[in-house]
This record gives C-alpha cells, sequence and structure tokens, in this order.
C-alpha cells in the first residue's frame, strides 16, 4: 500500500497530511489515531504534527520546521538578548520580523559555534555560503548582513565589525505603473463595493498595502478633505489628500458595511488582512485582462508617476508617499521621463 507523508499547517495548526489512494484498511487504520481529521479542501487525512506520529510516519523530526526552533541551546540565549535590544530600540514589528528571522538563520547554521565568539572570517563563509549554495538574491543578502550587523555592532558593542565584508551590488528595479487607461480597467471589472473603495483609495491616496489596512474611521476627515496615514513605514504619521471624486462613494459604502473601527473589516468585524487585499487586486488584474506582472503596491507606483507626470514638484510626491530620502521618490522620474519618451527611434526614420 503507497502512502506519502509531509508536514503542514492546517487552519493554523501544525499538522501532519497523509496522502494515499482511497483504501478502506488504511482509513481504518488512520480514523483510530488521536486527533485524525479528513480535510476536502486538501483531499487528504490529517493528524497533530507531534514526534510520535512524524515516527510513525518516517517524516525527519526537523522537516518543515523552522530555523528559529532548531537554533542550539547555546544560542537561544544570544536570540532573546537579540530580540530584546529591538525592541528596547523600538523597532516596528515588521523589521523585529526580518531582523529575528535572518538572524536566527544564521545562528541554526552556527550549530554549536557560540555567536559571540565568530570571526568576520565566520561570517564571510556564511555570506558566501548564502550566495553560491543558497542562490539567495541580493536583496536578502543585504537583509542577512544588516541583521548580522545588528548584533556584533548593536548587541555586542563591537563598532564597524563587518566593514571588511563587501555587499552584494543591488539591481536597479524601476516601480512597476499601470496606464491610466488600464487602472480604471481595474476599476470598471471590480463590481464589488468594498473592493472597488480599496483600489481606489490605495491608488488615489498612494497608499502601501499595510496602511490600506490599518485604517481607521477616524482616520478621514471629510471636512479637511484628508486622510491621517498613522505610524506607516518607520514608524512616521502623515496626511495625505481625500480626492474630491471618492467620497459620495465612501458615504455609500459606510452605510452599506457599516464599519465599526477600521474602514475595511472582515465577515467577523476583524481588520481586514494585507493578504485579502492583495488577492482583490490580483482578481481585478486577471478580470480586466491586463498581462503584466504587478501586485497592489503597483497603484502606488502609478499615483507617484502619475502624478509626475502631471507636472506635480518631486518634494509634494516625496511628502504624499511618506519617503524619508528624496533619493527614493527619485527612482520614478526614470519611468516618467516624458522628453526621453518624444525621441524618435533613427529606425523610423528608414
Amino acid at each position: 500500500m503507497n502512502w506519502t507523508a509531509k508536514p503542514i499547517t492546517h487552519k493554523g495548526e501544525k499538522r501532519i497530511a497523509v496522502y494515499f489512494e482511497k483504501n478502506a484498511e488504511l482509513i481504518a487504520r488512520i480514523k483510530k489515531l488521536e486527533g485524525a481529521r479528513w480535510s476536502q479542501q486538501k483531499m487528504a487525512w490529517h493528524i497533530p504534527d507531534t514526534v510520535e506520529n512524524r515516527i510513525r510516519f518516517k517524516i525527519n523530526l526537523n522537516e518543515g520546521k523552522s530555523a528559529l526552533s532548531q537554533i542550539q541551546a547555546n544560542n537561544q540565549l544570544v536570540l532573546k538578548r537579540y530580540i530584546e535590544e529591538i525592541q528596547l530600540k523600538g523597532y516596528s514589528d515588521n523589521t523585529l520580523k526580518t531582523y529575528r528571522n535572518e538572524f536566527g538563520i544564521y545562528l541554526n547554521y552556527l550549530t554549536q559555534t557560540p555567536a559571540q565568539n565568530c570571526t568576520t572570517e565566520d561570517i564571510r563563509n556564511h555570506i558566501l555560503y548564502c550566495i553560491n549554495e543558497l542562490k539567495l538574491s541580493e536583496a536578502t543578502i543585504h537583509s542577512r548582513i544588516n541583521a548580522i550587523k545588528f548584533y556584533y555592532e548593536q548587541v555586542l558593542k563591537r563598532e564597524r565589525f563587518l566593514i571588511e565584508i563587501p555587499r552584494p551590488k543591488k539591481p536597479l528595479k524601476l516601480p512597476k505603473a499601470i496606464a491610466p487607461s488600464d487602472i480604471k480597467k481595474i476599476f470598471e471589472v471590480t463590481p464589488n463595493l468594498k473592493h472597488n473603495t480599496i483600489l481606489k483609495l490605495c491608488y488615489g491616496l498612494g497608499l502601501r498595502v499595510s496602511e490600506i489596512v490599518n485604517l481607521k474611521i477616524t482616520d478621514i476627515d471629510s471636512k479637511a478633505m484628508q486622510v491621517f496615514i498613522e505610524r506607516a513605514k518607520g514608524k512616521k504619521d502623515r496626511y495625505v489628500n481625500l480626492p474630491e471624486s471618492i467620497l459620495p462613494q465612501l458615504r455609500i459604502y459606510f452605510v452599506e458595511y457599516k464599519p465599526k473601527i477600521y474602514l475595511f473589516e472582515g465577515q467577523n468585524g476583524q481588520q481586514y488582512s494585507s493578504r485579502s487585499a492583495q488577492q482583490v487586486f490580483r482578481n481585478a488584474l486577471l478580470k480586466a485582462k491586463i498581462n503584466k506582472m504587478a501586485s497592489i503596491h503597483s497603484l502606488r507606483h502609478s499615483f507617484a508617476t502619475h502624478l509626475l507626470e502631471q507636472g506635480t514638484d518631486i518634494r509634494f510626491i516625496q511628502e504624499l508617499l511618506g519617503h524619508s530620502d528624496i533619493k527614493t521618490t527619485l527612482i520614478y522620474t526614470e519611468v516618467t521621463d516624458k522628453n526621453i519618451r518624444k525621441i524618435i527611434s533613427p529606425l523610423d526614420n528608414l
């Protein structure tokens, strides 16, 4: 009798899925296991992810487990101190999660070696392993180096400890803007009032997906025609302008959906998730038949690009987007240089 088993996460629980062709004997045997359940969605039986069940179904005890859970005991205290230092410095939850995960992978790589005993040569070897063996992207390598750098320079107070380790050059990636005609199509193929309002506000206000799902009812000031964006990236507050054209739709939305705290809430009244907002955009892109690799963040890119094309001063766009550095905003000039696009290729003159 052939069967396969693998660790899964089902409805937030760690489980082991067991796959096999329909067989009365196997079904009877798996039903006897404590906590066994059938999932119509996954078309498989699944049981609790325990050591006993992993041994029973011949699954490696470390398979499917995060690097954090596999860190040796001598570096577990290192990770604890590392997390505490990030919390004391008041870094955002996203930064904490990223640094913790990247540093945790590094600690897992060290196995029995205490992190405080590592030399720059040890760290250099780890980065080379990430490049040559794991084939990680330049952005991920930078993130890993930043996380490791934080430990040695901020926790252990070793100044300029990683100065000798070069960083791989990041590729210059231009923002993916969507043409105004395609933006209009996206709105037209999204009849659901909540979904349509989410997409229009993302574009009309130039918001990140985290900012749209964190919007509260009290953040909307229809008299001043402004929206308050609280503790955005970098823990910075800012105001953005509320487009006049969206106001009637917002009022209809309020009456129909009656949100309590957050502007956009799920079916059970909880805060709308970033993943759900991303899916709304993906569905709209498919329905509009727009053949472009884009995410909901492309609406923010399009907001900035179209403002530049209208002649808006780059410094005002920087403020609306909440960029700390003007260099971040200047990247949009690479996308929307009208003068360059007016140049006719010599091929067209033949």
